[in-house]
């Protein structure tokens, strides 16, 4: 009888271990919420078709992290976007690539990207999901093809046992890696700079006398187009930059190839707009005193301008004093988010 009893005991053991193979590679997700701030628009990313969770989350930061995206193994998203600059290439004017390719635009920042239903400086991402697609197949950027990097996953035993965890399929496919990559940047919200402590009334936070003629002057001057606490009304504008011609940009015209969209370029964001310098699409300017002196009297008119900018006197700029560019810059620069910038849940290590 008790050799009957272990034999049981032991097959009982067996298929209790069958049935529960690599039961730490079960998809039980852990679910996030994206913060959304009270000053903040409604989140325009549809969370119910890709909600985040620990698991994608993690999985996400580290294909973000990760040179197999590219053809040589050595580019990855983060190459071109450094977190202590706003996820923007700090001290390159335009993007830099496998090969040593350089790109024809200046890096943008990745933030409050959940915010935002169109991106890239012309609007030709149309969902945060396909927006990493241009870089990652741009020959002058990664380089790299879906398929290559799908089959680049499959050989690695740290993605075997990763997506598993993150998606109820378990499959590494283009269509994951998007949605990790998507996880990873809706959590980036940057919503904690000065300006909104401010806002939200915070103990002991209080603007200088620059700081809040500087708002004045930006409300007055500038929020038209860098609107609502985004700091940006997502359009597309002609701010009459002089035409590089090295480039030759035509921005959101080459992709409707309407135009009236001739140089025209998606407002970009001013948070953290102190730490993504160089500006501009092509990264022209920088300092933000740059820019501030190309708006008072160095803007051309090359027949497609923002009817915004038209003065008076039939030129175009925002004219400013030496002084207000000083009180704006203050004002700006309340817009800096340090937690964002050092948060540890977005660095490599």
């Amino acid at each position: 009888m008790d050799k009957k009893i272990v034999l049981v005991f032991v097959c009982t053991i067996f298929f209790w271990s069958c049935n529960n193979d690599s039961p730490e590679n079960e998809y039980v997700p852990i679910n996030l919420t994206v913060k959304h701030p009270e000053n903040f628009p409604e989140i325009k990313y549809t969370l119910s078709n890709n909600p985040v969770t620990e698991q994608g989350f993690e999985l996400g930061k580290k294909l973000f992290y990760d040179g197999k995206l590219s053809a040589n193994n050595s580019i990855p998203c983060a190459f071109c976007h450094e977190q202590a600059f706003a996820f923007t290439h700090h001290g390159h004017t335009l993007s830099h690539g496998v090969n040593g390719g350089i790109g024809f635009r200046n890096s943008q920042p990745i933030q409050n990207l959940a915010y935002f239903s169109e991106f890239m400086w012309d609007g030709a991402a149309s969902h945060l999901d396909l927006q990493p697609i241009i870089p990652i197949t741009s020959d002058l950027e990664m380089g790299e093809t879906l398929s290559s990097i799908v089959d680049k996953l499959k050989a690695d035993s740290y993605y075997q046992e990763q997506f598993p965890l993150a998606f109820d399929d378990g499959e590494i496919n283009s269509e994951n890696i998007l949605k990790a990559l998507s996880q990873f940047m809706l959590m980036m919200v940057s919503s904690n700079s000065k300006y909104d402590k401010y806002v939200r009334k915070e103990e002991g936070i209080e603007f200088t006398d620059t700081e809040l003629e500087g708002q004045s002057i930006f409300k007055a001057k500038c929020a038209s187009c860098h609107a609502t606490d985004l700091f940006t009304d997502q359009s597309y504008r002609n701010t009459g930059l002089p035409i590089n011609p090295k480039l030759d940009d035509k921005g959101r015209f080459n992709v409707l190839e309407n135009p009236d969209d001739l140089y025209k370029f998606k407002v970009p964001s001013l948070r953290n707009v102190e730490k993504s310098f160089p500006y501009m699409h092509d990264g022209r300017f920088a300092s933000l005193e740059a820019v501030l002196d190309f708006y008072n009297d160095g803007m051309v008119d090359n027949g497609n301008v923002d009817e915004s900018l038209l003065r008076s006197d039939s030129s175009f700029g925002i004219s400013l004093t030496d002084e207000e560019k000083g009180q704006l810059i203050a004002f700006l620069k309340t817009l800096t988010d340090d937690e964002f910038l050092n948060d540890t849940r977005f660095a490599e290590f």
